[in-house]
């Protein structure tokens, strides 16, 4: 019997959407099958890169794929997901690292992308310890010292950050409006040029995640202050700013995103890879040199996470007087 043209067509449409969907599960069963780019938006050597590198070298094995680290520093955290956004596939082999500069800067600078739209969010892994540092031979021998110079010299006493808008530029100055100083603010791309930086005596301080921690503990650098809710395991005799009486407390989490539209399957497979790597007791031990916690999330939850926290971090520029005009 023929087929109505009618019926052949409806018989053709079914026929081509199974296949599309089989193609799709079976590039879904396939991936990866070659290596996967990850991002990190800091110059190499860094505490995220040292916690990255490392993170990654363990998710490979799950992967049964290497996965090539690839430092793009610079805008503060948000270069490097930034550019992968407007041009990588979304097929699971470019992924990056999110700061907290992606849910901020927006609200302070025009940007191509969109911190919310236009990326896959994957998995929350941790967040920082941020501490404040002077160089070992430093007059200001504790954080109040500090202060209280940048009272005496309004202006003029300094500190650097990984950048404009990152969590470290953004506790200074939200401590800073509280104690009524103006200090002097100097980025960086990253921990690793900051940190050399402060040792070669081209700034007086240093507000960043813990890759201090080998200076502190080399006597190179004196740790002030901590950002935490509660003081460090390593460094219990540093008192955090709320000790001191400021009420600033920041850990800025983060995570693994991926560009807008990726298979939700192929998803799956990097958030499993990088949740049994982040459980595993090697990765677990690289968070206590750096004095980090896990802060695990599903894709789900990391996406609900960011839709909050970029609604709530505009209050704070705002405030800050930090708001793009």
């Amino acid at each position: 019997m023929k087929l109505t043209t009618t019926a052949g067509l409806a018989l053709a449409l079914t026929t081509c959407a199974s296949l599309l969907l089989g193609s799709s599960s079976a590039l879904a069963q396939a991936y990866p099958n070659k290596p996967i780019t990850m991002i990190v938006p800091w110059p190499a050597g860094g505490s995220t890169d040292r916690h990255l590198r490392a993170l990654a070298d363990l998710a490979s094995k799950h992967l049964g794929q290497s996965i090539v680290v690839q430092n793009q520093p610079g805008g503060g955290g948000t270069l490097g997901p930034g550019n992968m956004a407007l041009a990588a596939k979304p097929d699971g082999y470019t992924i990056a690292q999110y700061p907290m500069g992606m849910l901020r800067i927006p609200h302070m600078q025009k940007t191509m992308w969109h911190p919310l739209n236009d990326f896959s969010f994957i998995i929350g892994v941790s967040g920082y310890t941020f501490g404040f540092v002077v160089k070992g031979d430093s007059p200001y021998k504790s954080f109040n010292e500090y202060i209280e110079a940048a009272r005496k010299a309004p202006g003029k006493i300094d500190y650097g950050s990984t950048g404009t808008g990152t969590s470290p530029h953004l506790l200074l100055e939200e401590l800073a409006a509280g104690a009524g100083v103006q200090l002097n603010h100097v980025p960086f791309k990253g921990n690793a040029d900051l940190m050399a930086a402060l040792l070669g005596g081209h700034v007086m301080a240093g507000s960043d995640a813990s890759g201090w921690d080998k200076y502190v503990d080399g006597g190179q650098m004196r740790l002030l202050a901590t950002f935490g809710e509660k003081r460090t395991k390593r460094w219990p005799n540093v008192p955090t700013a709320k000790d001191l009486g400021y009420n600033v407390i920041g850990n800025s989490p983060y995570g693994l995103v991926g560009p807008k539209g990726m298979d939700p399957a192929v998803m799956k497979t990097l958030h499993d890879a990088f949740k049994k790597a982040m459980d595993d007791p090697k990765h677990l031990e690289v968070l206590d040199q750096l004095n980090q916690d896990l802060w695990y999330r599903s894709g789900e939850d990391y996406a609900k996470w960011a839709r909050e926290t970029f609604a709530k971090d505009k209050l704070l520029i705002e405030r800050l007087g930090l708001a793009a005009k």
